[in-house]
């Protein structure tokens, strides 16, 4: 929760603000998140406007997850940037309450600043899950996984296999391979 008492309902009022906050839980994706135990550095500038308090700002914190090509574990950093407009429950310009518009998918998007305060965790945990690498790669040139043994093939670049064998053609190869070997049955000589 941030507090707006300073600022006032003066439009024009500024007021800048640098805090650490702990990281809400499940803040991140499948693939890559903030941490549980991690802290978010979030910069704000508010602004006092007519309707509310204009907030932007700045997150940062650090990232962990695994590599989508090798699966190998992988930090990183995300910065997410944001703006935002909470609302002052009796809005002066309109004279209405928010239940009042009549919109009702509307007053569920709006925001409102609640006493002097209001709650920075959803717009943070948009702006940062939105920043999120979409495929997060240990490396840009990442070679994965070989897709048939799952070999690490930064660690093995030479990896190979045999040429797989059609299994059509497979009885042929076994008997092929009986005849060199003796086993098979003999010719007869003409």
């Amino acid at each position: 929760m941030f507090d707006t008492r300073e600022l006032g309902r003066r439009p024009g009022a500024m007021k800048r603000v640098s805090r650490t906050v702990p990281a809400p839980a499940d803040l991140g994706v499948e693939v890559i998140g903030v941490p549980g135990d991690a802290r978010i550095e979030v910069e704000l500038r508010m602004e006092s406007v007519m309707e509310g308090v204009l907030v932007t700002g700045t997150a940062r914190a650090p990232l962990a997850g695994e590599c989508v090509r090798c699966l190998e574990p992988l930090t990183d950093e995300v910065t997410a940037d944001f703006q935002e407009m909470f609302s002052y429950p009796e809005s002066e310009g309109t004279g209405r309450r928010p239940a009042e518009t009549g919109d009702d998918e509307e007053d569920e998007e709006t925001l409102y600043v609640q006493g002097d305060l209001f709650d920075l965790e959803p717009v943070v945990r948009d702006a940062v899950v939105l920043s999120l690498p979409l495929q997060p790669v240990c490396q840009e040139d990442c070679p994965g996984l070989c897709p048939e043994c799952g070999a690490l093939l930064a660690q093995d670049p030479d990896h190979g296999h045999d040429a797989p064998v059609d299994i059509r053609w497979a009885a042929l190869r076994d008997l092929a391979d009986s005849g060199e070997s003796g086993d098979g049955p003999e010719r007869p000589d003409r």
